[in-house]
């Protein structure tokens, strides 16, 4: 798969309102909350034009039985793909246009997504940073996708902490105004 880093592109957010719409119609009443993760979802970031979806749906296993919408709707149905208690769908084929991730409620990987785009949202810098990274480990890695996720691994990672430490900050802050 060949790994393009595009500059950011304002109809991301447009691309994926219009496909959430399609999503809420198959989770209909099992879906809590559907967001945008993912570089598509910071303004001003780099990333591989693929838009992440972050479903919370009240049971998973009322979302198992949706797969066929799902196909319809040209996804590939992953199941869990290496993450205990995530459902993933990706769409596009060769070139991914599309992924989905959902967890039930009370899943920490909900947090975790959230806590880090909302972190580079409020942090230019952080995001400028993983930018330019994403782009020197494209490079690197060629059309080797494992050798691209694991060049960005440390500081994700490292980001991902801050960004938890950081919401519970903010949290913590505001319940003692």
């Amino acid at each position: 798969m060949y790994i393009h880093i595009a500059p950011y592109n304002p109809l991301w957010p447009q691309t994926f309102e219009q496909e959430a719409a399609f999503i809420q119609q198959i989770v209909g009443s099992n879906l809590n909350y559907i967001h945008h993760i993912g570089s598509t979802s910071v303004p001003g970031l780099m990333a591989k034009p693929i838009i992440d979806i972050l479903l919370d749906v009240k049971e998973l296993r009322f979302l198992d039985t949706q797969n066929r919408e799902f196909e319809a709707l040209g996804y590939e149905v992953m199941g869990e793909y290496g993450i205990e208690g995530r459902r993933y769908f990706r769409k596009g084929g060769d070139k991914r246009t599309h992924h989905i991730h959902a967890f039930q409620s009370g899943s920490n990987h909900l947090d975790r997504h959230l806590a880090f785009r909302d972190y580079l949202i409020a942090h230019p810098e952080v995001a400028q940073a993983y930018g330019e990274l994403k782009v020197k480990v494209a490079e690197r890695s060629k059309q080797d996708i494992e050798a691209y996720g694991d060049g960005k691994d440390a500081f994700v990672k490292e980001y991902e902490r801050k960004a938890l430490d950081w919401i519970q900050h903010k949290k913590t802050s505001s319940h003692e105004k």
